[in-house]
């Protein structure tokens, strides 16, 4: 799937997932360098980007099932963890590839969706193989994880892959479940700890891939922050039309998530009000806020 050309190849990692972005023939909706197009997007990750694999796993971290997919094309339960479309999907979109990103074992999978890119994503994916076990030490897990991260990076450059953007951890302390477990009872607010902690990583990350472009030739490995465009749509909700950030649209929106969020959940009036879909994973609306100002910032910086 990696051309061996420096000049040919790119990947793209959104933590903690990666796009790998293949530079040849097709019509991108926003504007590429001259003589620069994009024919494929392919996904590894989380449930952040998977499109439906985790429907062929035996996992309880599963959302094939409504409310899930309410604003999808069809209103079809795919398996993505939201409402609609996921990153990966408005990405491929955005770039001119096509309007959604299929999962790699989706049962209806054609030959000549490979060409043009599909989802490896796996919800409850992680850089580390233990992602859902409880740590205890913050600095050292960060470490732990940042060296996954570098070895992973290292393995995609072997087969071929020389642009990639790696995208920093979020605000994860304000998602809503975050808030509710450890933000207070009664406040339920951002936690801090965990905030901490994502910030922690993201300076060891930006240093691992300055220390990585610097050893891998002809690569170009970019920090794409999303922090703090997250956190500043958190906390400013009006400016990007928002009305809610603390709770999710499905359920009482406090902890809902995959399985918790079902067909007896009862969902709100209007999902683009949200920032979150459910206790977790953001809404269509806000990935098409955080999409459109990470391609508008970073893409250039892959040429």
């Amino acid at each position: 799937m990696f051309s061996s050309s420096s000049s040919s190849a790119a990947a793209v990692l959104l933590f903690p997932l990666i796009f790998s972005v293949l530079f040849c023939h097709s019509k991108a909706v926003i504007k590429l360098p001259p003589n620069e197009t994009i024919p494929a997007v392919i996904a590894f990750g989380d449930s952040i980007v998977d499109a439906g694999n985790n429907n062929q796993l035996k996992t309880l971290v599963k959302c094939n099932f409504p409310p899930y997919g309410q604003d999808f094309p069809g209103k079809v339960p795919t398996g993505r963890f939201g409402n609609g479309k996921v990153p990966s999907d408005m990405m491929a979109e955005e770039l001119g590839v096509k309007d959604i990103v299929p999962a790699y074992l989706d049962p209806l999978l054609l030959p000549q969706d490979l060409i043009t890119g599909v989802s490896f994503a796996s919800g409850g994916a992680g850089y580390d193989p233990l992602t859902p076990k409880i740590v205890y030490d913050v600095p050292s897990y960060t470490d732990l994880m940042v060296d996954q991260a570098a070895i992973f990076l290292k393995e995609i450059y072997e087969l071929g892959a020389r642009r990639i953007g790696v995208l920093s951890a979020p605000p994860i302390g304000c998602v809503p479940s975050q808030r509710t477990l450890a933000g207070g009872i009664l406040l339920r607010q951002c936690s801090e700890k965990h905030n901490q902690a994502a910030k922690l990583f993201n300076t060891k990350l930006s240093s691992t891939l300055d220390s990585l472009n610097s050893k891998l030739p002809n690569s170009r490995i970019v920090y794409i922050d999303v922090y703090n465009p997250l956190l500043d749509l958190i906390e400013n909700p009006e400016k990007y039309g928002f009305e809610f950030v603390d709770k999710g649209c499905c359920g009482t929106g406090d902890i809902e998530v995959a399985v918790l969020c079902n067909q007896a959940s009862a969902t709100c009036t209007d999902a683009s009000d949200y920032v979150f879909w459910d206790s977790y994973h953001p809404t269509e609306a806000a990935y098409k806020t955080l999409i459109g100002q990470v391609l508008q910032k970073y893409l250039p910086s892959f040429f």
